[in-house]
């Protein structure tokens, strides 16, 4: 795996244009020289694989440009080596062998072109042109994707040192171990204006709609300890983002998207049946019964019953309470809405048990009610 790349130094490798010329025949190689130099890119001639290798040593090139058939090394090794250990130097092959299964062998090792001579020279110009292009996109995106796993990184460091000691605490008193999962899970939420209110909230209309269809108070109770921890991959959503008052761009959703793999991989991996529940509800929450939620589009019950409760759950409490970008709507409205969804973003079977259930639903709400929102249950 490469090294990552300090995220300040990516625009110095955007901006280098030196290209690297290995060729064993001399004067093609002095002709691809004199024609990308007197077009402003700063060029260095290589004979042979051994040659390149020693100049790869000596400095960073932005292209390499190379023959297939060399004494010694070929050129097709030579540029795998070159993609595996300069990965921010991009190639294309410039060859004498019009072979389709060569072509298709080198795009797929990863070289942006394949130039059969004899060349043209507006040939080689618009390939090293859009060579220099794509290299420029796929270094910018590795330097977002980057960023984002170095945000993500420091934020959970604590969270996981945090919940690697929870399980191995087996001795730990129930109390205080939903204590420390509602604080981990108020570091996420309270950076969106959300409280320990409405993780207490919905972690109970979770137990009550899990308990109203069945299920075996040990799960009610398992479901109600781990959905806290829903949105706990919003520890890794940028705040520009995330405390957005106005709607989202696409490119902004994508974004806040991700705190539901994020989430899962936070949780994940874990021996504990409270974090396997935690992780299936953070990874399964934001799933449509028609198949539109995300991140995998899961449809109907291929989508965990822990993630379907948790999201009618969320949807209600965020409804029903003032959030950054709306007010909180009236009951019968809220209602109106989630009906409206019914089958399509909402398990419908279990939308209607929790509507049956409102009497109870009212009584969470007053019980755990936000003191800055103004009551919007009838009394």
């Amino acid at each position: 795996m490469p090294t990552p790349i300090p995220f300040n130094g990516y625009q110095s490798l955007i901006d280098e244009k030196h290209i690297l010329i290995v060729d064993d025949e001399e004067p093609i190689r002095r002709l691809l020289g004199y024609l990308l130099q007197t077009h402003g890119y700063p060029v260095a001639l290589a004979a042979d694989a051994r040659e390149a290798r020693r100049r790869l040593e000596e400095r960073t090139f932005a292209l390499i440009l190379c023959d297939v058939n060399m004494p010694g090394e070929s050129g097709m090794d030579l540029v795998q080596h070159v993609l595996t250990e300069y990965p921010c130097t991009a190639a294309i092959m410039v060859t004498g062998l019009d072979s389709p299964v060569l072509a298709n062998a080198a795009l797929d090792m990863g070289a942006f072109g394949y130039i059969i001579k004899p060349f043209e020279a507006n040939e080689v110009l618009i390939n090293v042109a859009n060579a220099f292009r794509r290299r420029r996109l796929e270094i910018e995106n590795r330097a977002h994707r980057q960023n984002l796993e170095d945000i993500v990184r420091t934020r959970t460091m604590a969270l996981q040192q945090a919940l690697e000691w929870l399980e191995r605490s087996e001795k730990e008193l129930r109390l205080s171990r939903e204590e420390t999962i509602q604080r981990l899970a108020i570091a996420a939420e309270f950076r969106d204006s959300s409280t320990a209110k409405h993780i207490q909230r919905m972690s109970h209309y979770c137990e009550l709609l899990a308990r109203k269809i069945g299920l075996s108070a040990e799960r009610c109770d398992l479901i109600r300890t781990a959905s806290p921890m829903h949105d706990i991959g919003k520890i890794g959503t940028p705040d520009h983002v995330l405390l957005k008052p106005g709607k989202f761009t696409p490119e902004e959703f994508n974004v806040i998207a991700q705190h539901a793999e994020i989430g899962y991989r936070i949780l994940g991996g874990s021996d504990a049946e409270l974090l396997k529940v935690a992780a299936v509800i953070a990874w399964t929450h934001h799933e449509r019964w028609d198949g539109s939620g995300y991140p995998r589009g899961l449809k109907g019950e291929a989508i965990p019953i822990e993630g379907r409760i948790a999201a009618i759950a969320d949807a209600f409490d965020a409804l029903t309470t003032e959030r950054v970008y709306k007010p909180a709507f009236e009951l019968d409205h809220a209602v109106d809405l989630m009906l409206k969804h019914r089958g399509e973003h909402y398990d419908p079977d279990l939308l209607d048990v929790f509507l049956a259930s409102m009497e109870d639903v009212k009584k969470i709400h007053e019980r755990y009610a936000d003191l800055a929102n103004r009551p919007i249950l009838p009394q």
